[in-house]
Parts: structure tokens; C-alpha cells; sequence
């Protein structure tokens, strides 16, 4: 069943293109049915506006690499942020919307299929899971530790699925003293690098004034 979908070098064929983007399509009508719900109880499209909106500029700041760790991994330009912001204003469960829409759309960027589990670690509940940082909405500093808690959580995914999948694919420069830390180090170097990074710019006096303004402006 899987060769329907994906090819013998492990990227997508027609069909496997056509269902990711399927998945893609359902996910945001999921989003407009949500909101015209919301419409019905006074609430307009701005929520839906601003999901939109980040999910675009988390897609097109991920091609946009400050630098590259020794042993992969990129650094982006805060492309996890976007993510984080709408779970932080709306909640868990629209941040894990925006977060899998997102998801299919790295996954569709760059696929690569080794199985339909590897496929969920690697893109779809690694991303979803920026949408935890909802947990935190509303409490004191609740941005940035919803962000922190954000960044751990997909780290979990992908670190997960190195060790079922990626532990072969461990380059010969790697310390062997720490083979069995090598998906923790892969993943995690380039997630925390990349939050460290967004930390010091969100903490910003000049960007968290800019953050709270548009916070107001997306709850109207």
C-alpha cells in the first residue's frame, strides 16, 4: 500500500503528493468551519487571519537558515515562533491546528518517507506539538515558557524517531563515545540553538511591546 505514495528513494510519488495535500486542505477547512462557528457566536475571521498568516511566515522564515550546526541541523530565522504566538493567543487545541497544517507543509517542502510513523515523529507531531505552548496562555511569562515547553515537546518527536529510524544514518565524524545520545544531540543542538535565539529577540523591550500590541489586536 505504502509504494502507492511513496517512491523507492523514499520521496512522494503523484499520489502521495495528492494526499499530503488533501490532508493539507482538510486541515484548513477544519479552520474555517472552526471559525465560522466562531463567527456564529460573535466572533470574527481576524483568529483565522492570523492563523493564516502564521503558518505563512513560519513556512517562508524555515528556508531562511542563520547557520548550520556540525552535525545537521539548521538554525532558522525564528520560524518556530510564529507557531507558538497563536497558541499563546487562541490556545492549545488552534495552535495544534496551525502546528500540523504547518507540519504538512515541511513535510511537503522536503518529504522523505521511511514509514507512516517515522512520517508523524518527523513533521506531523513534531510541529503540532508548538501548539503546547497554549498550555501556558494567560499565566505570567506564559510566552516564554509556552515557548520553551513548545521547542521541548517537538524536540521529543524527532528525537524519538532518530532513535526508530535515523540511528543508521549517523555521520562517521560523530563522537562513538556518545552514539546513543546521537538523535539527542542532533535534534536538540538546533532546537535549542534556534531557542536561545528567539529568547533574547521575544525579551526584547522594543519587541515585546510590539508582541503585546499585536496580541491585543488579534483577541478583538
Amino acid at each position: 500500500m505504502l509504494h502507492l505514495f511513496v517512491n523507492a528513494e523514499g520521496g512522494l510519488t503523484a499520489a502521495g503528493y495528492a494526499l499530503s495535500a488533501g490532508l493539507l486542505v482538510l486541515s484548513l477547512l477544519t479552520g474555517l468551519s472552526l471559525a465560522e462557528r466562531g463567527e456564529r457566536r460573535g466572533v470574527d475571521a481576524r483568529r483565522l487571519a492570523y492563523c493564516a498568516m502564521a503558518v505563512a511566515l513560519a513556512y517562508a522564515t524555515s528556508f531562511i537558515k542563520v547557520f548550520q550546526l556540525p552535525y545537521g541541523g539548521s538554525v532558522t530565522l525564528l520560524s518556530m515562533l510564529f507557531i507558538v504566538l497563536i497558541a499563546n493567543w487562541y490556545g492549545v487545541k488552534t495552535g495544534l491546528l496551525v502546528g500540523f497544517a504547518y507540519g504538512i507543509l515541511q513535510f511537503l517542502q522536503e518529504p522523505y518517507v521511511l514509514s507512516l510513523f517515522q512520517v508523524c515523529c518527523d513533521y506531523v507531531l513534531a510541529f503540532a506539538a508548538l501548539g503546547l505552548a497554549g498550555l501556558f496562555r494567560g499565566k505570567r511569562n506564559g510566552l516564554l515558557l509556552g515557548y520553551i515547553a513548545a521547542v521541548l515537546a517537538r524536540g521529543v518527536f524527532h528525537t524519538l524517531g532518530g532513535y526508530l529510524y535515523w540511528m543508521d544514518y549517523m555521520p562517521e565524524t560523530f563522537p562513538q563515545t556518545l552514539r546513543d545520545l546521537y538523535p539527542i544531540v542532533y535534534n536538540y543542538s538546533y532546537l535549542l540553538a534556534e531557542g536561545l535565539l528567539t529568547v533574547i529577540v521575544i525579551k526584547l523591550p522594543a519587541v515585546e511591546k510590539a508582541l503585546e500590541r499585536i496580541r491585543e489586536s488579534a483577541a478583538r
